[in-house]
Formats: C-alpha cells, sequence, structure tokens
C-alpha cells in the first residue's frame, strides 16, 4: 500500500464518516441529553460494534452473507427492529419528561455501552461497505497484515473524532436546548429519525 493510497483512504473515510448515520445520530442526541462524560461510554460501544462488523468482515463473512441473502436479510430485519424501538423509546421518553417533573435519569455506564454497541450491530450493510471499501487500498502482492493494521487505526482514528465532533456539538446545545419544549422536539425527532432508518431498512429487505 503507497502513501498516496493511504491519504486517498484518509480522505475517503473522512468524508464518509462524517455523513450524519444512526451512529452520529444517537452521539449528537446523548452528547446533548447526557453530556460528554457520560456519551464517551456510548462512542466506546459505537466502536465495539463497528470493530466487531470490520473483524466480521476481514475474516471473509461479507462474502458469505453476498452468497447468502437469507442469513443477511434476517440480520437486517433485527437491526432494524431494534433500531424501531430506540426510536420508539426516544420518542415515549420525550413525552413522559414533559409530563414530569422528576429528575432525569441517566442510564448507567453499562447500559450506554450496550446500546452504542448494540445500535452499531444494528447497521450489517457496514460488513459489505468494509469487504468492498477496505481491498480498494490494499496491495495484496504484500504482506496483508501490516496493511489491515494501518487502514482499521486509521480508520477508528477519523470515525472516533466524528464520534467527537457530533458529541460536543450536542453537549454546545444543550442549554439553548433545555429552553421551553426544545429538548423534548429534538429527541422526538432523532426518534422519528431512527423509526425512518428502520423502516429504510425493512423496506430494502422486501422491495430490494
Amino acid at each position: 500500500m503507497t502513501l498516496q493510497n493511504f491519504l486517498f483512504f484518509l480522505i475517503s473515510t473522512c468524508l464518509i464518516s462524517a455523513a450524519p448515520g444512526s451512529n452520529m445520530l444517537l452521539a449528537f442526541q446523548f452528547g446533548v441529553n447526557y453530556g460528554i462524560k457520560k456519551t464517551l461510554w456510548t462512542l466506546a460501544g459505537l466502536s465495539m460494534g463497528l470493530f466487531i462488523l470490520l473483524t466480521t468482515s476481514l475474516l471473509g463473512l461479507g462474502l458469505i452473507s453476498t452468497n447468502a441473502p437469507f442469513l443477511l436479510a434476517i440480520i437486517k430485519v433485527v437491526g432494524a427492529l431494534y433500531l424501531a424501538y430506540l426510536g420508539i423509546k426516544s420518542w415515549r421518553q420525550a413525552d413522559s419528561e414533559l409530563h414530569s417533573d422528576q429528575l432525569q435519569v441517566i442510564p448507567t455506564p453499562a447500559q450506554l455501552f450496550k446500546t452504542g454497541v448494540w445500535v452499531s450491530l444494528s447497521n450489517p450493510k457496514a460488513i459489505l461497505f468494509f469487504a468492498a471499501f477496505f481491498p480498494k487500498f490494499i496491495n495484496f502482492s504484500a504482506p496483508l497484515l501490516p496493511q489491515y493494521l494501518t487502514l482499521t487505526v486509521g480508520f477508528f482514528m477519523i470515525e472516533i473524532t466524528w464520534q467527537l465532533v457530533y458529541t460536543m456539538s450536542g453537549k454546545k446545545l444543550s442549554d439553548w436546548l433545555q429552553l421551553g419544549n426544545r429538548l423534548m422536539w429534538l429527541n422526538r425527532l432523532c426518534g422519528l429519525i431512527f423509526i425512518i432508518i428502520a423502516m429504510a431498512l425493512i423496506t430494502e429487505i422486501f422491495w430490494h
């Protein structure tokens, strides 16, 4: 792998990671609701989920999923159902906070971490993405392990940086969002987006 290839990989990854998806949406929402320190547990979970998907892809299971679409469809359905659950939970939590004077219940670090892992794993298309994306930058006539490690480290450095950017942006807006019902509407919007992503996954499965 040449230096030029690696730099192109970093630029491509930076642009792809910057796009708002379910992971970045969760980082932003939790940054608003729980602050940066608490959300770090969720970011660790998001990274763990991505690492599992990346490892799965590098082990060749992306090819298996391509040749066994029924298996991939089952995984997608499970992921979509979890995102839908998260969306409904976020919407209902926004409603309950509106009609309650009690202090907000903050999830434990374990719960925050687990949510991050499951949101990452809820997007099995990442397996196919890694399987298609990484090989474009690899020289297969050279030792593979050092190249995989270099690309993996580069990918996670950029991905985690963007997660932190989204989290800090959420925290920065948190004071403004606390005014009136703004936070409630933000949580409703985040919940709605999670549900839309889930519906898009389901639609892709049955109408692809």
